[in-house]
């Protein structure tokens, strides 16, 4: 059925690279609509665009500067959740999940690999809409932080799901039987929890808090 989309070795063919930029596209601009409904303003949907567009420009860009990459799939990047979840935390959880699923798309365009359409959802589509959740806990108190955290651990269910369904013949040998029940969970939240703590840990830094603050006064002014 993917033939034309999937090559035999689960990466990408020429229509199936062109249906997934078509694809980003479609979700990039629903985001923004989604984005401008919220403004009474027309013009602002201009600087929610621009916004949304450097948000997923730095995300893809950071997620190729990779602290650690892990064997089969998966790695500690530079913070490159973080900016999918800001626009979430400034213009809502419907324009982070549609910034999130549009986001996904660059990813699968970068390390493409399909083994059906279900776990395609779970390690791409799914996972990173997840991190537009974080928009829920936009008026709390630290709601950037709690909502990061929030949508790391989304993500990360996502990928644990994967991982039962198809990754579960890739487990080490030497993992310990006893906890080969848990080995999906381990492996995903093994990188993206680390992730976690070095990015709360620069969202900690007073000087980083202020700058986000004054960058986001001027995304939703």
């Amino acid at each position: 059925m993917y033939q034309f989309l999937v090559n035999a070795e689960g990466g990408l063919t020429t229509s199936g690279y062109a249906v997934c930029i078509t694809v980003g596209v479609v979700l990039f601009v629903l985001a923004i609509v989604f984005a401008g409904k919220s403004s009474e303003k027309s013009k602002m949907t201009t600087r929610q665009l621009v916004f949304c567009a450097m948000a997923m420009a730095l995300a893809f860009v950071t997620s190729y500067i990779k602290i650690l990459k892990m064997p089969w799939g998966g790695s500690v990047t530079l913070c490159s959740m973080l900016f999918i979840v800001l626009i979430a935390n400034w213009y809502g959880v419907k324009t982070g999940i549609l910034v999130g699923l549009a986001y996904s798309i660059l990813q699968f365009i970068q390390e493409p690999f399909v083994l059906s359409f279900f776990q395609v959802c779970c390690d791409y589509i799914l996972a990173f809409a997840a991190l537009g959740i974080a928009g829920c806990f936009a008026k709390r108190s630290h709601g950037l932080v709690k909502g990061y955290i929030a949508a790391v651990l989304a993500r990360g269910a996502f990928h644990a799901l994967g991982g039962y369904l198809y990754w579960m013949d890739y487990m080490p040998e030497n993992f310990p039987q006893s906890l080969k029940s848990i080995y999906p969970i381990a492996y995903n939240y093994s990188y993206l929890l680390a992730e976690g703590v070095i990015t709360v840990a620069i969202l900690s830094i007073p000087a980083v808090a202020n700058a986000l603050n004054q960058v986001k006064k001027t995304a939703v002014s």
